[in-house]
């Protein structure tokens, strides 16, 4: 038998529900069908009274009788058996869209038409890519509510939206009662609505990375404090053994003095057991010849010579004297009270430490714009520093830049290379501070001996390691820090909040309007007292501390 091709199996296909023929029928036009599916559709137009062919449209004005059309039964009969089934086409259920022209068994609906207020499965979809007419239909996915987008009053589709009443409308409203209203096409609101969805997200995952970064703060914190028990429990431990391991030597030490004599000791003390036991053996018979009545037996038994006189053995014990031990405890003691003196002394700087790190973690950043305002601080600019382009203002407090040099003195302190200024004081502790900008201006702290001249490197805040610098420019934020830059997400506002606490080590970048934004917050070890920086980049770019 031939291939089955795709378009061979198209041939067999009924162009009314568009699945293989099922008893299969030839109407006189020549069209097949399903015996099923053209009984329908002739049910339905019989009550128009205008049986006709679906493919071709020839009109019966007798209704035909339909017989099955036995070879081509047997044909699609030989293609199932050597065909395997094809997939089930996608019917609708009562949950989806249906292709509202499909007949029969309707078939789910790949797009809706705002046009035509419509939906249609793929087959039914093809004349809106290939009419020229309408391919300029406005396609969505397949939706049950098209009749929301058509106006209540009119009928006709909402294309229009009303910012004063905040709904759609069609183009009748808006010749009418709607014609003095603030109106824009409903794409355009689209759009802005879009615009500003993506400005919350963003400021949404600009919390959740805020929140989550404090989540991992806590847990670092949670796992120092940890450390510093299980520290802490390590050092006494080994202290405890260390004590011990003393005492036990000690112990080995004295116990070792006695160590030569210990067997003559034992001896000794054998020997004077037994000469105790024979002198009260000897003492007990004296006892009771002592006692003897009878002048005769006394004599007789009564022994001759002293009763001690087959003793020629001289007694004597050598003792230590007490001195000895009393010496070395004393030398114990006082081991024992420097090492109480110098656990007092170390103790009390323990916990002046801890009290220290008690403060600082007390010292948690403020969480609104009054909390940071309590801690902000006037930053007069040192003109020493300023760059020649740059003009100061306002007590030194606003810089801009020009191309006309300024007549400042030589000194030292000043930038030669890009136009930078640093404040006048040093910055200590905790304080805020806020900087109103226009073109694109670089915010940053710096320590004091940052380079003055020599590489752009060495000198230009953000790319060395002695500086800190958010770029603000009118789409976008950058900070940058040792070379290493950082794109900012978050609502671009003219001005700028600065918050630091350099006992902790912590420096936060905000976007500041109406609210608050946290654009950026670094965690480090300040070596050096930090100076407020700007760096202007255009002609005509200012920056001034608020």
């Amino acid at each position: 038998m031939a291939e089955v091709t795709p378009q061979l199996l198209e041939t067999i296909d009924c162009s009314v529900c568009l699945d293989v023929l099922k008893d299969p029928v030839t109407i006189p036009c020549g069209h097949s069908y399903c015996m099923r599916c053209i009984n329908n559709c002739w049910n339905m137009d019989n009550k128009r009274r205008i049986p006709c062919c679906p493919d071709c449209r020839e009109i019966y004005t007798v209704r035909p009788d339909l017989v099955k059309n036995t070879t081509l039964a047997n044909l699609v009969e030989q293609l199932n058996a050597v065909q395997p089934a094809a997939a089930d086409p996608c019917y609708a259920e009562p949950k989806d869209v249906a292709c509202d022209f499909c007949t029969g068994r309707k078939l789910k609906a790949f797009k809706s038409c705002l046009v035509c207020l419509a939906s249609y499965c793929e087959k039914h979809l093809l004349p809106h890519y290939d009419v020229a007419a309408l391919k300029h239909h406005n396609l969505l996915d397949p939706s049950k509510k098209l009749q929301d987008n058509l106006c209540s009053l009119h009928g006709e589709v909402m294309k229009i939206f009303c910012r004063t009443d905040q709904h759609s409308i069609c183009y009748l409203c808006f010749m009418d009662e709607h014609k003095d209203h603030d109106t824009v096409s409903a794409a355009a609101e689209r759009t802005e609505r879009q615009r500003k969805l993506e400005v919350s997200r963003l400021n949404i995952q600009q919390r959740i990375q805020d929140r989550e970064e404090g989540v991992k703060l806590l847990r670092q914190e949670e796992e120092k404090i940890n450390k510093a028990v299980k520290d802490s429990d390590d050092i006494f431990i080994e202290l405890m053994l260390f004590t011990g391991e003393k005492s036990s030597i000690v112990k080995a030490k004295v116990k070792s003095q006695d160590s030569i004599e210990d067997r003559q000791s034992v001896a000794l003390q054998e020997k004077l057991q037994q000469e105790i036991s024979e002198l009260k053996r000897r003492d007990t018979e004296l006892q009771e010849l002592s006692h003897t009545g009878n002048l005769n037996q006394f004599l007789q038994n009564y022994p001759s010579g002293s009763p001690l006189s087959d003793s020629t053995d001289s007694f004597s014990i050598n003792i230590r004297p007490p001195s000895c031990f009393e010496a070395f405890t004393r030398v114990l003691l006082e081991i024992r009270d420097k090492l109480e003196d110098v656990l007092k002394e170390k103790w009390t700087n323990v916990f002046l430490t801890v009290a220290e790190v008690e403060a600082l973690l007390s010292q948690s950043e403020p969480n609104t714009r009054a909390g940071f305002l309590k801690h902000s601080l006037t930053i007069p600019l040192d003109p020493n520093t300023a760059h020649t382009e740059l003009s100061l203002s306002d007590g030194n407090k606003k810089a801009a830049l020009g191309r006309q040099k300024q007549p400042y003195c030589c000194h030292p302190d000043r930038f030669c290379e890009c136009e930078q200024v640093l404040s006048r004081e040093s910055l200590v502790n905790r304080c805020y501070w806020e900087v109103e900008w226009r073109g694109e201006v670089v915010v940053a702290v710096a320590y004091k001996d940052i380079s003055r001249k020599g590489d752009c490197d060495e000198v230009t805040f953000g790319l060395n390691d002695k500086s800190w610098a958010l770029t603000c420019a009118k789409s976008n934020y950058i900070f940058r820090h040792n070379r290493i830059v950082t794109p900012i997400s978050g609502p671009v506002s003219s001005r700028v909040g600065v918050y630091l606490d350099h006992t902790a080590g912590l420096l936060s970048f905000y976007s500041v309007s109406e609210t608050m934004t946290l654009l950026h917050r670094v965690h480090t070890t300040f070596t050096q007292p930090l100076y407020a920086g700007i760096q202007l980049v255009n002609c005509g770019d200012t920056a001034e501390f608020k």
